[in-house]
């Protein structure tokens, strides 16, 4: 006999919840909340498939639990009520991951055609989650984390454009992760098997990163006492990197507009071609087309990069990504270090929030781990921020995320999607999480998450 869907009915108003109530009895099982904050313990101890909140309610507003219940696995469907004059702030709560929202007075048909295309979509939803994690389970997409619209669009876009023998340009803001999606782009591909190399072009003189890349033969110039293997040789079978490719010299970008279209190059200082098989990522933070326009920036190298462009979002503008990012570096970082992973008061979680993160991912991990080799407990307190984070203002749209969210719901959901997507494999589940067996025996002895997984 197939499971009748659980809803859970939140408002503040008495009529309005046994209203709902009676008209969805029979066809679900229904449970009732008279704030946010009872409907948060009421999904603590329930499976529940469906959210149905009112926007407005003391306390916890609707908009506010909305974003609890995101942190959560699994994650129910969210619809919220409304009057007429919030349906700006139910049209800026779908943004954020709401599915739908109906207007008081609720039509009842209305409501019922909503419920399911909800749940039909949520069954959709977990079917391709589960798709998903079996791939990241192959492939190593688990380095990238984030929900976020933008940020499922760009796995979409390395899945569709890894199998292909395409030249992919990643742009985006220093410490997006750029080499963190180039090498997932590498282990999606059929190169997978072949090296990854990586070059940061910035950190080298032009000379210098001519031999780098090309190789150079013995007596090419003065220290050159043998011959040395360049980066595209290296790379030959599989992938090579070219971080910060904005900042190449003209006269080498032509050497390398060479490589791409012969699939051969010459070493610095020798005369004899060579035959290389390389798929080339590059990376950059800068506008290459404003470059182009400048004329410091080739016009048919750059065309010859931008086959596949790839965008990568700043963090202030995915910040529903903060808790799970936060919770991986909690875990990871606190592993490093040898100490236990500490919790995030509600507060320090909304300074994180709050804060627009110029350094994007790169200095969220960095504060991370300032905060865990400098606590003073358990607990990271905003005592424990960086004198930044206390003092920053708050972000000018959306509102802090977690209204007393601490990161166990988080810690939680990254821990199963790693236990199912390895097969209940608790060994290859650690590895993929990047801790430790025994933490993440501690964590599933934690969370009480003793069901899922085995050893192995």
């Amino acid at each position: 006999m197939k499971r009748q869907p659980t809803v859970l009915v939140v408002d503040d108003e008495k009529h309005t919840r046994e209203g709902l109530a009676r008209a969805l009895q029979g066809d679900y099982r229904v449970l009732l909340a008279d704030s946010g904050e009872r409907a948060l313990e009421v999904l603590a101890a329930e499976a529940v498939d469906l959210v149905l909140s009112d926007i407005r309610m003391p306390g916890m507003d609707g908009v506010a639990l909305m974003r609890r219940i995101r942190a959560r696995t699994p994650q129910p469907v969210v619809i919220l009520l409304t009057a007429y004059g919030s349906i700006e702030t139910a049209v800026e709560a779908m943004r954020e991951g709401a599915y739908d929202f109906l207007t008081k007075p609720v039509s009842l048909d209305r409501l019922d055609i909503l419920l399911r295309r909800a749940l039909e979509a949520r069954e959709m939803r977990s079917e391709n989650r589960r798709l998903r994690e079996q791939l990241d389970a192959r492939y190593g997409l688990e380095h990238i984390v984030g929900d976020s619209p933008p940020m499922q669009e760009v796995v979409d876009t390395l899945r569709q454009v890894a199998p292909s023998r395409a030249t992919v340009l990643i742009e985006g803001e220093s410490g997006t992760g750029k080499e963190l999606v180039a090498q997932a782009l590498h282990r999606l591909s059929p190169r997978a098997e072949g090296p990854f190399v990586a070059v940061h072009c910035a950190a080298l003189a032009p000379s210098l990163l001519e031999s780098e890349l090309f190789g150079h033969e013995k007596g090419a110039f003065t220290g050159a006492v043998e011959r040395r293997i360049g980066r595209f040789e290296m790379a030959d079978g599989g992938t090579l990197f070219l971080d910060e490719i904005g900042e190449i010299v003209p006269s080498l970008q032509v050497k390398i507009l060479r490589v791409l279209e012969e699939h051969r190059l010459e070493r610095v200082g020798g005369g004899k071609p060579v035959d290389v098989d390389v798929r080339l990522v590059a990376a950059t933070n800068r506008d290459l087309k404003k470059m182009v326009a400048g004329g410091t920036f080739r016009e048919d190298l750059y065309f010859r990069l931008n086959v596949v462009a790839i965008q990568l979002p700043p963090l202030r503008d995915r910040p529903g990504d903060i808790p799970l990012l936060a919770a991986r570096f909690l875990t990871e970082l606190a592993n490093e270090n040898g100490v236990r992973p500490p919790v995030l008061a509600p507060e320090t979680l909304d300074a994180l929030t709050a804060y627009p993160w110029p350094g994007n991912v790169r200095e969220l991990r960095n504060t991370v781990e300032r905060m865990i080799v400098l606590a003073h407990g358990d607990t990271l307190t905003p005592k424990d921020l960086p004198p930044a984070l206390r003092t920053a203002p708050p972000r000018p749209r959306g509102g802090a995320l977690s209204d007393g969210l601490t990161l166990g719901d988080a810690e939680r959901r990254l821990i199963v999607a790693a236990l199912e997507a390895t097969g209940g494999n608790r060994v290859q589940a650690a590895k993929r999480l990047g801790i430790s067996r025994r933490t993440l025996h501690r964590k599933i002895n934690e969370l009480k998450l003793h069901e899922v997984g085995k050893e192995g």
